[in-house]
């Protein structure tokens, strides 16, 4: 039996309606990962590209955008067990250019940036803070790389902190495409909703 027929027989892939005020959140979109070959690769880059539109959408309706990306320290004194398991992440510090988001998904001067140097972007409950309370969001938005790693993380995240969660499939990537598929899958059976962009304009067009 397919893991997805498993789910649905135990009664996961639930569906919950998806409720304004938004918040968009663009998980490290950064030039090591959409432009690099050490750390990017597979649908990254496509993902990147479809989220401009994305973007775009969100700041015509005026949603808070936060952007996150993994920033840790030039003498890596914050070295930590992630970097462990993945030692090219050490690289990304404030003086390396591919460690900046890239050009066409820049922050606004207005929106929240969150630096860090683990795999979610909620770490330490900055954003958390400032989606809920200054913004008021019941729904997060959330595209970005990789899908299995940061975008997974940050989305499990955001439902554990009561965020209405909702990964826009085709504005997230992975350098695994199979990683990829197997994440939005787990995603969407316990955790958020998974649209296409398209799907997630027409849904919200009308409400926001």
């Amino acid at each position: 039996m397919k893991s997805s027929d498993v789910y649905q027989e135990k009664g996961f892939n639930k569906s919950f309606s998806l409720s304004a005020p938004f918040g968009l959140l663009l998980v490290d979109f950064c030039g090591a990962f959409v432009h690099g070959d050490a750390l990017g690769g597979g649908n990254i880059a496509a993902a990147a590209a479809r989220s401009v539109d994305l973007l775009r959408y969100a700041r015509e309706r005026c949603w808070p955008v936060a952007h996150a990306k993994i920033i840790f320290a030039m003498d890596k004194s914050d070295a930590n067990v992630w970097a462990e398991k993945i030692p090219l992440l050490l690289t990304l510090t404030e003086s390396n250019p591919e460690a900046d988001f890239i050009r066409e998904l820049q922050p606004a001067p207005d929106e929240f940036v969150v630096q860090k140097n683990v795999a979610s972007a909620f770490w330490e409950g900055t954003l958390t803070g400032w989606l809920r309370y200054k913004h008021h969001v019941k729904t997060v938005v959330i595209a970005g790389c990789t899908t299995s790693g940061c975008v997974r993380a940050s989305a499990v995240d955001a439902v554990s902190y009561g965020f209405r969660t909702v990964v826009i499939t085709d504005c997230v990537g992975d350098r695994s495409i199979a990683a990829h598929e197997a994440s939005l899958s787990d995603l969407k059976a316990k955790y958020s909703e998974t649209l296409s962009i398209s799907e997630f304009m027409s849904m919200t067009e009308a409400t926001t």
